[in-house]
């Protein structure tokens, strides 16, 4: 059983669809007890970095996602999801959940005059290799929609990356904790392949 996060920042049927096309069974909620006692979690999230970590705080869900990040539970965040287990971003000025040594930057229009956000298919390189990347193709695809991005403080917390003006991470880890700014759910078989590596953890 998969736990979706339901902070009230996101749209979480298209994720939901995806896992049971897989037969993957899971459950939305934003009960800290159902979620304390889960054993696998996805923080999903959409919007503004400040917003949704004021919003895990005031829930109490901030301390539990450490707590379980602590003892061994498989943790994914997207999207928005996996900025929030960084150190911060430029976005705001609260701190993330720190489960990642990295940080959450902007896209600066001075960067090949990008186009703000980063929207539309782009590969990914993979930087390592860990089970999020079992069966992986050389360079995958993936669907992005953002305009921060993160960079990790330690390579070995790299799983992929992307070139967008910058080269980021565009996927993290660290022991059981998972990151993907993507949206594996409109990814199609790419995301259907993240989603059943993580999964199978």
């Amino acid at each position: 059983m998969i736990t979706i996060i339901d902070y009230g920042v996101g749209n979480l049927g298209s994720v939901v669809n995806m896992f049971k096309y897989l037969g993957h069974k899971t459950e939305v909620t934003s009960d800290k007890d159902i979620i304390s006692d889960s054993k696998k979690l996805l923080l999903p999230g959409v919007g503004a970095f400040d917003h949704a970590m004021n919003i895990l705080n005031g829930m109490g869900i901030s301390d539990i996602l450490r707590n379980k990040a602590n003892d061994g539970t498989p943790i994914l965040g997207i999207c928005l999801g996996m900025q929030l287990l960084t150190n911060g971003s430029e976005e705001g000025s609260i701190p993330g959940l720190g489960l990642i040594d990295s940080y959450t930057h902007s896209f600066k229009k001075t960067d090949n005059d990008l186009k703000i956000p980063h929207m539309g298919w782009n590969t990914a390189m993979i930087e390592n290799a860990n089970q999020l990347t079992v069966n992986f193709q050389d360079e995958p695809r993936f669907y992005f929609v953002h305009s921060y991005y993160v960079k990790v403080k330690d390579e070995k917390n790299s799983t992929l990356k992307t070139t967008y003006g910058v080269t980021f991470d565009s996927a993290i880890s660290k022991g059981n904790v998972y990151g993907a700014q993507f949206h594996p759910e409109k990814s199609h078989k790419f995301g259907m392949q993240l989603f059943e590596n993580f999964a199978s953890i």
